[in-house]
């Protein structure tokens, strides 16, 4: 594709990483996903962070590369990653997604196994980000983020 196009997508895919990793809070990582009105506040409040992050960012090399990216094209791209980001955070969607296209084998590789020990304490065998969800997660959010960045562009009216 275009400069602009590059630039931008390489903007947004940084900024995910910040909003998803520095940005959100230990309690959103934890609640966005559980029913009710609690978990989709706290996912509401992830992609509020998120979205400000992938804004600033967006709009830092909007204006520092003078890229051909026009108001439109930058707000429906913001739009469109934020809802796409609370679907997939709230992890319902994307779960049943894999289990539908055959992926429930694979989703399920790394979730950490509880159990209790010979003492009778609880312990966790893979406290980590290494999981088959995640990998599912972040792929989807790429996904996301690429054609969040070509509608930016696209609607506003190409690229220089």
């Amino acid at each position: 594709m275009t400069a602009a196009f590059a630039a931008y997508l390489a903007a947004l895919l940084a900024a995910h990483t910040v909003g998803d990793h520095w940005i959100q809070t230990h309690t959103q990582a934890l609640c966005k996903g559980k029913p009710g009105w609690a978990g989709r506040l706290a996912c509401l409040r992830h992609v509020a962070t998120y979205t400000a992050t992938t804004a600033l960012l967006g709009l830092l090399v909007w204006q520092v590369l003078d890229l051909h990216v026009s108001w439109l094209g930058f707000v429906a791209g913001q739009v469109l990653s934020a809802g796409t980001h609370y679907l997939a955070d709230r992890r319902v969607h994307l779960e049943r997604f894999a289990r539908w296209i055959g992926k429930g084998g694979f989703l399920a590789l790394g979730v950490p196994r509880s159990g209790v020990d010979r003492d009778g304490r609880p312990y966790d065998d893979n406290p980590s980000l290494g999981t088959a969800g995640y990998a599912l997660d972040q792929s989807f959010h790429h996904l996301c983020l690429f054609v969040a960045a070509l509608v930016t562009v696209l609607l506003s009216g190409g690229a220089s």
